[in-house]
């Protein structure tokens, strides 16, 4: 199967829209968000109030049924986000303002602070509220739900996404 970029998945009226970094050779090969096995992405949805159950990968497209979609700074799959070039990445944020300006979601929730903070510009960024926003909407940032990072654990995950879904209810 060719590797292309996973298409945004959207609809009106979205609380949230998280945005991963890039698709993952599995994600890629599948079609789906997040699906490689040991992604903590969700988990954190379900732990964090944002869906009723873990939703799996392939239901990934049900997502703008609970008022969330989803979609990817890079579109290029990689095995890991630090195969991405600074270019792809700054590329790939331009993109991403237009869809937003489009869609307007009441928040953007990145997945991955290192692929923000290059993209975007923005070397010191922190988790949390952002004060800079991107096509004229909120930014929260979320930490990279990779298996291969290791910084976090499922519960601080939850705690993180739960205090962006609260700040998205608030708007």
């Amino acid at each position: 199967m060719p590797r292309e970029a996973l298409p945004p998945i959207v609809g009106p009226d979205l609380r949230v829209l998280f945005v991963g970094i890039n698709p993952g050779l599995r994600s890629a090969e599948v079609g789906h968000n997040f699906a490689r096995p040991g992604n903590r992405f969700w988990g954190a949805l379900h732990a964090s109030g944002f869906t009723p159950r873990i939703l799996e990968p392939e239901e990934d497209g049900t997502l703008p049924d609970y008022g969330l979609g989803i979609t990817n700074i890079a579109p290029r799959p990689t095995r890991a986000a630090a195969e991405l070039s600074a270019d792809e990445l700054r590329e790939g944020a331009a993109t991403l303002e237009r869809l937003v300006a489009r869609i307007t979601p009441k928040l953007v929730a990145i997945v991955g602070v290192t692929a923000y903070r290059t993209a975007f510009g923005r070397r010191r960024a922190q988790l949390g509220l952002q004060e800079d926003t991107i096509g004229g909407r909120p930014v929260w940032i979320l930490p990279n739900t990779s298996g291969l990072n290791a910084h976090h654990t499922p519960a601080s995950f939850a705690r993180l996404f739960a205090e962006a879904r609260e700040y998205a209810e608030g708007l």
